[in-house]
């Protein structure tokens, strides 16, 4: 049950980077720009061939390249690019992989914001894309062209909460010798996407990883050559269009990273309690955690089991003007607050439909099985989560919703 030999908290645990004068953090660089002693090796460094240079912050820059040494430790992979938001990483990969006249097969259960580019900006570079229902692997398998490049999904899907049964996928994309490209933003440590077979790994670390809602930022983990390839001066993605991090930022992520753990174990832990309170007091939601989930095996199966099922619940309100009230009561009662995001240190509430998936078309929310009333649930790191729950137990009563 689970996987345990994989420990994303140890090997980051693990790493040494010492500061320039011994420093138990690494030290912060924000120099733009980086000297020579001779001419040659600035050259070598233009044509990639050189180790341990630097030559432009957009290029690489060392507080970056710490972070992402980091996130390549937790997921497993052989390197990382850290970008300034989660889209940039997302679209970072997709435009490296893609050229004109290919294909994408995707998750049509996905962040709007992933959504969005998918459906409306891709098309005006003659890339197509079919949305399937990832958890039937026929379907995923019978969109397969001669010309797809990639299947893209989320481990944990936003805000449905499908578990992508990652090795399977990894399976057909292996048979047909295309790339999979896995969002593992609700559920890092929880689950390891590039140790279950995926070939590349994206993350918004402005939720979990961070935690603390005070920057925007996105990683890429994938192979040295994948990286590279997105960082090469002449034809890189990453370096022509310049998604950088500010190395200050990448310094104070690097630095919450470390308890990345310990948070983790408290969002599932959090998110369970009101779950399992949620289901004796009959209220509709999914939280794959429970065995109700349809993907609870497939969950247990593939996870990290000692840092749980995750902090995400999906609560159905049927209505939009149902979840409005309830999201209204709850942040006037201090349960958390109503804003859009996830991952933060206090409990996060929104109306998917009309936040952060409303670049959903309305008739394909309902054909995914979106309720109009979803109310997308990021728990936060409550130490008396039973007062919470009577918090939203009574803002439940006091609408009579319960």
């Amino acid at each position: 049950m689970g996987n345990k030999k994989f420990d994303p908290a140890t090997r980051i645990q693990r790493l040494e980077n010492f500061g320039e004068f011994g420093g138990v953090n690494p030290s912060i660089t924000d120099s733009s720009t980086f000297t020579f002693m001779d001419a040659k090796t600035m050259l070598d460094t233009f044509h990639g061939e050189t180790e341990g240079c630097f030559l432009y912050s957009r290029h690489w820059n060392p507080s970056n390249k710490a972070l992402s040494d980091a996130i390549a430790a937790m997921e497993g992979t052989e390197g990382a690019w850290v970008t300034g938001s989660g889209m940039s990483a997302i679209t970072t990969v997709l435009l490296q992989l893609c050229n004109a006249g290919d294909h994408i097969i995707t998750s049509v259960t996905t962040y709007g914001g992933t959504y969005a580019f998918l459906k409306n900006y891709l098309p005006k570079f003659n890339i197509d894309v079919t949305f399937v229902n990832i958890s039937d692997l026929e379907s995923v398998e019978a969109a397969v062209r001669p010309n797809t490049k990639l299947i893209y999904t989320e481990s944990v899907t936003n805000p449905m909460l499908q578990v992508s049964d990652i090795p399977k996928l990894s399976k057909i994309a292996k048979q047909h010798d295309i790339q999979l490209v896995v969002d593992n933003t609700f559920t890092p440590m929880i689950l390891s996407p590039y140790n279950l077979g995926a070939d590349i790994v994206v993350y918004s670390m402005t939720k979990f990883i961070n935690g603390k809602n005070d920057g925007v930022a996105g990683a890429i983990c994938a192979s040295n050559e994948f990286i590279a390839a997105i960082s090469d001066v002449n034809d890189g993605t990453a370096m022509l269009l310049g998604p950088v991090l500010d190395p200050m930022r990448s310094s104070s992520i690097l630095k919450n990273l470390h308890t990345l753990h310990v948070r983790m174990m408290q969002h599932s832990k959090n998110a369970l309690y009101l779950a399992k309170r949620f289901r004796e007091i009959g209220l509709k939601f999914s939280y794959p955690g429970l065995p109700e989930h349809p993907d609870h095996e497939l969950m247990n199966s593939i996870r990290n089991e000692e840092f749980g099922y995750g902090g995400m619940i999906a609560i159905d309100m049927e209505t939009a003007e149902r979840a409005a009230s309830l999201m209204e009561l709850m942040q006037q009662r201090g349960v958390g607050y109503h804003a859009v995001s996830l991952g933060y240190f206090k409990t996060l509430f929104s109306n998917s439909g009309k936040s952060t998936s409303s670049e959903v078309p309305e008739d394909v929310q309902l054909a995914m099985g979106m309720s109009p009333g979803l109310v997308r649930f990021s728990v936060g790191l409550d130490h008396d989560i039973e007062s919470t729950f009577d918090l939203i137990h009574s803002c439940l009563k006091d609408l009579k919703f319960v």
